[in-house]
């Protein structure tokens, strides 16, 4: 009977056993290492190995062994090409990320990460959407934060559920900060940013004015800002606030740093 069907299918590493195809590595070519999950784009080859980076920038050498890779889901053998490409300008995402070409966006996973309002929403998309697509991170806009607490209770955070909360004016003896206090799960973070409103996180500079008007206690912040700048409502000015962000060098650093926070911790593999 052995020799009729020869040796035990089911007997070592199968996956190397299968017939996979052979791919060029590229350079830019994303690719996932099947062993370790590490996706990044191909830059270049090492002793052997290919050199995989990814959207953080960091590297890492791999063996170019049979089936090591998936490529859009499927298993791959990648091969060295025959003649080595010259090296590209690197294209980067609005958020600085390096740019992965013809990586499709994940099914969202169940992690999320919420802000306060539509706007903060739009502002988020503008600058991260490409990383949390690839990322398959979710953003739901809030209606305010009041109440944070038993949104925070229903959504039911996790290990592999994780919440990361963007909030407004989050500063000491702000009410914002007492809201934040009390939500304590290890499985959700919030950040936030010192700006009034999310408008005023966009760096005066890109808008053509100094500086974003001062607005006196008492009065909405948005009514106030528009009234100072000729502006009749405060939806013809979020469209030209939003207009002149082209990437994350037109924000401010505290929103940059606390969304790359969030984006971090909602991504990071459970321990």
């Amino acid at each position: 009977m052995v020799g009729r069907y020869g040796e035990d299918v089911l007997a070592g590493d199968w996956r190397r056993r299968r017939a996979v195809p052979e791919v060029d590595a590229e350079l830019d070519l994303v690719v996932e290492d099947a062993d370790s999950g590490f996706c990044g784009a191909v830059v270049g080859f090492e002793s052997g190995a290919v050199v995989l980076e990814d959207r953080h920038g960091r590297r890492r050498n791999f063996p170019l062994l049979p089936a090591a890779f998936l490529l859009d889901g499927g298993p791959v053998t990648l091969r060295r090409p025959a003649r080595s490409p010259v090296p590209a300008a690197r294209r980067r995402t609005a958020s600085g990320s390096i740019a992965m070409d013809g990586v499709r966006a994940q099914v969202a996973k169940a992690s999320r990460i919420w802000v306060e309002g539509v706007h903060d929403a739009a502002l988020v998309e503008r600058i991260w959407g490409d990383d949390l697509r690839i990322e398959g991170v979710v953003v739901e806009p809030l209606d305010g934060i009041d109440g944070l607490g038993a949104r925070v209770r229903d959504f039911g955070p996790g290990h592999t559920r994780r919440l990361g909360v963007l909030v407004d004016h989050l500063v000491p003896g702000s009410k914002e900060s007492r809201i934040v206090a009390r939500v304590t799960s290890p499985h959700v973070l919030v950040t936030g940013h010192p700006y009034v409103d999310v408008w005023q996180a966009v760096k005066p500079a890109a808008l053509g004015i100094a500086a974003w008007p001062v607005v006196p206690p008492g009065r909405p912040w948005k009514e106030g800002v528009c009234a100072a700048l000729g502006v009749a409502e405060p939806a013809d000015m979020w469209r030209r606030v939003l207009s002149r962000v082209d990437s994350f060098a037109d924000v401010e650093t505290p929103l940059i740093n606390a969304m790359e926070r969030l984006i971090d911790f909602v991504t990071e593999p459970p321990a």
